[in-house]
């Protein structure tokens, strides 16, 4: 276990006069991740036999700015996208503003993935060589203008023989109800495989249907499992999983990387644009839009804990496409 300073941020931390951001790394078996446990808690790396499994990474420079997702983010409070800037949850009324700073827009101008992941300040609560664990307190006035509901996060990283799990969970600390709509968006590929000779592997699920700007208009369809090429394939679509122990994978070049959904994320998000040498398969606590139509929403009571769990699992396999 190591933590360091980052070398992909000395020179803009020095010109900015800001502390260095600092990186935690996990090991075990055959498998090195690295986070950054101050800065969004975001995954930088997860390298096996010493090739990296996560992409997008080269890009951090921009993606510090930007907010743009990059490696492995925490979309939070809320994942992917919401149809207006106005919600309401217990009787409050929220109306964003999206020219701020503190939300995010998609290509159509949506507000999209809630609060940008550099501007979440976790505090390191437990560091290990297998073992990460970090904790957000949502209490600063720039937070509760986006998410008025005040209360901690919790976010725990577990390296082990099967993979990266991580655990997340809100905590209902400040006496009010919370509603729950986060996800993540971890960016993979094969090491040495061009994206269209990825095996794609989906179990049956139902496919969230959008309108033209992407977003859930209150129609599902039943999807058969899926086991072939990802090809060119253009994905950017909602799906609610319905099977248990649900799954997804790429596999290719003696490898299977694999997104286990393990506890309370039964909807996910499948991002692979055409061109680009990464897949997103996304897990999801709640759809899209979730925080303005209350469909599928989770809530947590007062003193009350909401448990997320997935697991990021990398495994050697004669079976995968070469």
């Amino acid at each position: 276990m190591t933590t360091r300073e980052d070398p992909l941020q000395t020179g803009t931390a020095q010109a900015r006069g800001a502390a260095r951001p600092r990186t935690h790394t996990l090991a075990a078996g055959g498998l090195v991740a690295v986070f950054r446990p101050e800065q969004g808690m975001l995954g930088t790396s997860l390298k096996h036999r010493g090739e990296e499994i996560l992409r997008r990474v080269d890009e951090m420079d921009e993606a510090l700015v930007t907010g743009m997702s990059v490696g492995i983010p925490l979309n939070y409070p809320w994942a992917n996208r919401l149809r207006g800037p106005r919600y309401d949850f217990d009787g409050k009324e929220v109306e964003l503003d999206p020219a701020s700073p503190w939300l995010m827009k998609d290509w159509n101008d949506i507000v999209i993935h809630g609060v940008p992941w550099p501007k979440l300040g976790w505090q390191v609560e437990e560091a290990s060589d297998r073992r990460l664990r970090s904790r957000l307190r949502w209490n600063r006035p720039e937070l509760l203008a986006v998410f008025p509901f005040e209360h901690e996060v919790e976010m725990t990283a577990t390296l082990d023989g099967l993979g990266l799990t991580v655990e997340t969970a809100v905590l209902a600390n400040a006496g009010m109800r919370v509603p729950v709509s986060f996800g993540f968006h971890p960016y993979i590929g094969v090491p040495g495989l061009r994206r269209t000779q990825w095996q794609l592997t989906l179990p049956a699920m139902q496919g969230i249907v959008l309108d033209d700007r992407l977003l859930p208009v209150g129609e599902r369809t039943d999807l058969p499992p899926y086991d072939d090429r990802l090809a060119d394939l253009d994905f950017d679509h909602g799906f609610a999983l319905i099977g248990p122990s649900p799954s997804m994978s790429i596999s290719g070049n003696g490898r299977r990387i694999s997104v286990d959904f393990l506890e309370n994320f039964p909807f996910a998000q499948i991002y692979a644009p055409p061109g680009h040498d990464y897949i997103s398969l996304e897990p999801m606590t709640a759809p899209a839009d979730a925080l303005r139509s209350h469909a599928h929403l989770p809530e947590v009571a007062p003193g009350g804990r909401f448990a997320a769990t997935w697991r990021l699992r990398v495994e050697a396999t004669e079976n995968a496409l070469h």
